[in-house]
């Protein structure tokens, strides 16, 4: 018999007065092969009870789906977050690297006058690890969901990435009290330092204003879609008229995307601060891995997890059946290979042993 402190160390963590083990066994291998509801767990469980006894006694059976829901709704969502990020940090390796914090609205999860919930999301993209979460009402509200995140995740080394919603000063300066490192977008809700930056970089493309301004360029062309990217980015700072309110910064950058599409032309221009060197290439690799969490983690929530069609809205049960789901997907990214999470999905559904290997998550 396999022992249940084998499973990737989740039971240390998972263990508590409200959710028996056998709740989280049943539900993770369940979700792993594509179950989307209590219903669809409990049917799992029946299906699979001689895989499950293979960790667990089960010596009342499987659990109805009516009790799932109860369970589930009635955990505290940040609770079992802090769980979950206890957890995705025991089975880092290295440091995290690039670190992309973004939001991502649970349609479904809407509950009569009851909002969708809006969950913040960390992801690590050099090790495909999501290494935490937080759930907040709405979209207005990431201003106070990142800095909650940002408090709970083990930061020192990273490089942190965030969309203009997270810029702000406080953020930046939670940052850099986890010995980390960042680069965040600039937009109109920062209308001083955006009208400084876009006027400086405005004088630097029409020789107007002499300084140094290090570039690079990329190129990406697929599907009839030519696309060159253009990142610059200056330490010669001395201009910005708040620079003392921004802790660590030193250095702003431009991207200005050309794109064509079937011969239709479009050009677009996003300014960032950071607290980086003057490097284009490490602020262009920072600027694009932040794109990764749409593809690599919202993407693949919606299309293989089918997030937006969820249809639990019960108190706690959205956000808890979303870190449920960043468990499941962490495990299946342990796997070594190349194989979609949608094929891995359905061979662990087909194979005990692959199933097995991703409960066994240990992540480099």
């Amino acid at each position: 018999m396999t022992k249940p402190n084998r499973l990737g160390g989740l039971l240390p963590f998972f263990k508590c007065a409200k959710l028996s083990v056998r709740y989280l066994l049943t539900s993770l291998c369940a979700i792993i092969c594509g179950a989307e509801s209590y219903v669809e767990i409990e049917e799992f469980g029946e299906a699979k009870i001689d895989f499950l006894k293979q960790f667990l006694p089960f010596k009342n059976g499987i659990p109805s789906h009516d009790t799932f829901g109860i369970v589930f709704a009635s955990i505290d969502a940040k609770v079992f977050s802090q769980k979950f990020i206890a957890w995705a940090q025991s089975l880092q390796k290295s440091v995290p690297g690039l670190v992309a914090i973004d939001g991502k609205t649970v349609r479904r999860s809407k509950d009569g006058k009851i909002p969708p919930i809006h969950i913040v999301s960390a992801w690590a993209g050099q090790q495909h690890l999501v290494m935490g979460q937080t759930k907040t009402g709405e979209k207005s509200n990431e201003i106070t969901a990142i800095p909650e995140l940002l408090s709970m995740l083990a930061l020192q080394g990273a490089i942190v990435t965030i969309d203009a919603i997270g810029c702000q000063k406080k953020i930046v300066t939670d940052i850099k009290a986890k010995k980390a490192e960042y680069v965040i977008a600039v937009k109109e809700n920062q209308k001083n330092l955006h009208e400084e930056i876009d006027l400086f970089f405005q004088a630097v493309a029409s020789q107007a204003l002499p300084i140094s301004t290090p570039s690079c360029t990329t190129v990406d062309k697929e599907h009839g879609r030519l696309e060159v990217r253009t990142y610059m980015v200056t330490d010669q700072i001395e201009f910005l008229s708040q620079l003392d309110k921004w802790p660590g910064i030193q250095s702003i950058g431009c991207v200005t995307a050309h794109r064509e599409v079937h011969g239709v032309t479009s050009e677009h221009t996003r300014y960032f601060i950071s607290s980086l060197p003057a490097d284009p290439y490490l602020f262009a690799k920072a600027v694009r891995s932040h794109w990764g969490i749409e593809n690599s983690l919202h993407w693949v929530m919606d299309v293989v997890f089918r997030d937006d069609e969820c249809r639990i809205r019960k108190k706690h049960g959205p956000a808890n059946f979303v870190t449920l789901k960043h468990i499941t997907q962490n495990m299946l990214k342990s796997i070594p290979g190349k194989k979609s999470m949608r094929v891995k999905r359905k061979r662990a559904a087909w194979d005990d042993t692959f199933l097995a290997a991703a409960l066994m998550a240990e992540i480099a």
